[in-house]
C-alpha cells in the first residue's frame, strides 16, 4: 500500500513537461477522466478491463449487476466473496487508486442485491417518509461499511432530486426521492452522506440540477423540463454544497431551454461553469451521468459530446458501456478525442489540468492508512 501511496503522490499532472514520450504520458493522464464499464465477474491480466485500466491509466470503473445490451445476468457481480476478489484485483492492477463505484441507493436501484446475499436497504422514498436522520444513518452506515469492505470506494448516490412528479418514471416511481421537500430531502441526504464518509467511501449527489419534475427518462432519450422546471430544485445541491458535504456532482442530461436552447446540462456551460463553480463555489469534481444514455447519443455525436462535457466543466465522464451497446474501444475513442481536442486547441491545456488536479484530490481521500 505504501507503494500505491508513494506512485500516486508523485504521479503529477502537468501536461507540457513531457518530451520523447509526451504522447503518451498525456494519453495517460486523460485516461485519468474516465469512468468505464465491462464486463466480468472476474478478471486476469489478460482481461479487457485489466488491459484498459493499463494502457489508459483509467480513473476508475463501475459495476453492474445486469447487463443491459445482452439482457442477461450476471454483469460483474454474483456475491460478496466475489466481489470482493474483483475490486482488489481491478484496485492492484492499477498505477494510481482507482475509483470503483457502484449505483447503491437502496430500494430499486441497488446493484448489491439482497438475493446475491448483500444488505437488504430502504429506498430514498421509504427513508423521506420516515423522516429521521438517526434512522437514516443506522440504516445507510452498515450499507457503507460492506462498500468499504468490498473495495468499492465509491456510491453513485444519494439522489438529492425532489420529487416534483409523481409520474416521473426513473424517479417517483423508482422511489429513488427522499421527498417534495428541500428540507427533508437535505437533512436525509446529509446523514446518507455521513454514513459513508464515516466508512471512507465517497459518494456523489446527483442529477444536478434536478430530474425530479422531468416527464421523461434521460436513459432513452433527452428530457426537457423547461415548462416543469422550479428553481427550488436546486436548493438540495447548493445547500449541501455550502455545508461542505460534497465529494461530487453527478449531472443530469435534462434540457431546459429557459437557460440553455442547445444543449442539456452535463454539456452545458450555463449549468456547470455558471451555475456550479461561479454561483455555488464548488470546486470539487463535476461528474457527467453515463455519456451512452439516450438523451446523449440519440442528438450528439460521442466526439462532440465528450468535447463539450469537458469544455463546458466535467472532470470525469461515465462510460458505462450498458446501455444500447458494449462498446470496448469506447474509452480508447474517448481518450483519443481529449487527445486531438488538446493538439489542435479545441480544449485549452488548462480546462484539462483543472479536471485532472481535481480528480488527484478527490483521489487522495480513497488511499485508507
Amino acid at each position: 500500500m505504501k507503494q500505491i501511496i508513494l506512485i500516486f503522490l508523485c504521479f503529477t499532472f502537468s501536461i507540457s513537461t513531457y518530451a520523447s514520450d509526451k504522447d503518451l504520458a498525456l494519453k495517460k493522464q486523460i485516461g485519468q477522466m474516465l469512468i468505464v464499464g465491462f464486463r466480468g465477474t472476474s478478471v486476469d491480466h489478460t482481461s479487457y478491463i485489466t488491459e484498459t485500466i493499463k494502457e489508459l491509466n483509467l480513473g476508475g470503473v463501475v459495476l453492474f449487476d445486469y447487463d443491459v445490451p445482452n439482457k442477461s445476468f450476471p454483469r460483474n457481480i454474483i456475491d460478496p466473496e466475489q466481489v470482493k476478489k474483483l475490486c482488489l484485483f481491478l484496485q492492484s492492477v492499477s498505477s494510481v487508486p482507482l475509483i470503483i463505484a457502484v449505483d447503491a441507493e437502496g430500494g430499486m436501484i441497488n446493484r448489491l442485491k439482497p438475493k446475491y446475499g448483500f444488505l437488504d436497504v430502504p429506498s430514498h422514498q421509504n427513508l423521506g417518509k420516515i423522516n429521521n436522520p438517526e434512522y437514516t444513518y443506522s440504516k445507510i452506515s452498515p450499507l457503507a461499511k460492506q462498500l468499504s469492505e468490498l473495495g468499492i470506494n465509491t456510491n453513485f448516490a444519494p439522489v438529492v432530486d425532489l420529487n416534483r412528479n409523481v409520474d416521473n418514471p426513473i424517479i417517483a416511481k423508482k422511489e429513488r426521492s427522499f421527498s417534495s421537500d428541500p428540507a427533508i430531502v437535505i437533512a436525509q441526504s446529509e446523514a446518507f452522506i455521513k454514513a459513508h464518509h464515516d466508512n471512507n467511501v465517497l459518494t456523489a449527489i446527483k442529477h444536478f440540477p434536478g430530474h425530479g419534475s422531468s416527464s421523461g427518462d434521460t436513459h432513452i432519450g433527452l428530457t426537457d423540463v423547461t415548462a416543469t422546471y422550479d428553481p427550488i430544485e436546486q436548493e438540495p445541491f447548493e445547500t449541501l454544497t455550502k455545508k461542505g458535504f460534497i465529494d461530487m456532482i453527478m449531472t443530469s442530461h435534462i434540457i431546459n431551454k429557459n437557460f440553455d436552447t442547445d444543449y442539456p446540462v452535463t454539456l452545458s456551460d450555463y449549468y456547470i461553469k455558471n451555475l456550479i463553480r461561479k454561483r455555488m463555489h464548488y470546486d470539487g469534481v463535476v461528474i457527467s451521468d453515463d455519456m451512452q444514455m439516450g438523451a446523449i447519443t440519440e442528438h450528439y455525436s460521442f466526439k462532440n459530446a465528450i468535447i463539450r462535457a469537458i469544455k463546458a466543466g466535467c472532470d470525469m465522464l461515465i462510460i458505462s458501456n450498458n446501455g444500447k451497446i458494449y462498446d470496448e474501444k469506447a474509452p480508447y475513442k474517448a481518450a483519443d478525442i481529449i487527445y486531438e481536442a488538446l493538439k489542435n486547441g479545441t480544449l485549452s491545456e488548462e480546462r484539462v489540468k483543472e479536471s485532472l488536479n481535481r480528480i488527484k484530490k478527490l483521489k487522495k481521500r480513497t488511499i485508507k492508512t
